[in-house]
């Protein structure tokens, strides 16, 4: 009891004489402002967001933020019809998931030799892959069409798939080489030992365990095919093929006047389905760091 006592008192001693650290004035008033500015900026993006949501549900929206006088469902009622709405989301979601898919096999087959194996020029490869993500879109247009057409590729959707899928590849590569990168090449070793060829080892051990950088790369892809404009607008003829960022151009009429209540409500709904495959993608790579393991023979 007595060596409890003392120890408590020894505690007590040592708290008593621990120096007392106070922050200096200089440093609250710079976390102040940075808090203020962090505020501010913060804002700047919501008063957007809120601008959508409050006008989708206004029947005089205007170009000024304000609550609706009176909430209806008028603008989600004259916006939800097949040739407006449901058709050009319907290709939006096809290109947009084609050319993931296309981009995302692609980069996992080029990034995995540039992940296991050394070759002489590695580097410069690697430097080349990287600066094909700097080309603009709009300085490749004028060769891309006629290439379009001479291969009759034009008003052809899988051919916007292809060459979004093309500009797309370069940053997907360099994305899953370092995904890749981080999985152990000693778990491959063990699955060769075992009798496993090398793209055995990739689909069983590789692929499992970066299952969340093929989330991240794949709505990095299906995010930048959803918003594209201009090569749908490009290449594409038939209003029945147009993706949604294309036909939420009606919405923008003759003499500057511009429907914003229908223009809010057709954001809203081109909007729900990228929030629901980024909810989708986190719920199916949250418990993906599981070693599936090796293939025998």
């Amino acid at each position: 009891m007595t060596d409890r006592t003392s120890t408590i008192s020894i505690v007590t001693q040592r708290e008593r004489e621990r120096p007392i650290t106070v922050a200096s004035p200089r440093k609250s008033s710079a976390k102040l402002v940075s808090s203020l500015i962090l505020s501010a900026i913060g804002i700047l993006f919501l008063v957007p967001l809120l601008w959508i949501v409050f006008s989708s549900f206004d029947e005089s929206a205007t170009v000024s933020m304000s609550l609706p006088e009176h909430w209806t469902l008028d603008n989600y009622a004259q916006v939800m019809n097949w040739d407006q709405t449901w058709l050009p989301l319907l290709n939006s979601i096809a290109i947009s998931f084609g050319t993931a898919l296309i981009t995302v096999v692609v980069g996992v087959l080029a990034a995995y030799p540039l992940s296991r194996y050394r070759m002489r020029f590695q580097r410069s490869f690697m430097y080349a892959i990287l600066f094909g993500t700097g080309l603009p879109i709009t300085a490749m247009m004028v060769p891309v069409y006629s290439l379009f057409v001479s291969l009759k590729l034009l008003d052809s959707t899988w051919g916007v798939i292809l060459f979004m899928a093309a500009t797309s590849l370069p940053m997907a590569i360099w994305m899953l080489k370092n995904f890749m990168d981080s999985v152990p090449i000693s778990l491959e070793e063990a699955a060769w030992v075992d009798g496993a060829n090398s793209m055995q080892a990739l689909g069983r051990i590789v692929l499992p365990l970066m299952r969340p950088g093929l989330g991240v790369v794949f709505i990095f892809v299906f995010t930048t095919a959803w918003g594209n404009f201009f090569v749908p607008f490009v290449l594409l003829f038939s209003a029945d093929k147009f993706p949604a960022a294309v036909s939420i151009f009606n919405f923008f009429g003759q003499y500057g006047s511009i429907a914003y209540g229908q223009l809010a409500a057709y954001s809203v709904l081109y909007a729900t389905p990228m929030v629901l495959l980024y909810v989708l993608v986190q719920r199916l790579s949250g418990g993906a760091f599981a070693l599936a393991g090796s293939v025998k023979g």
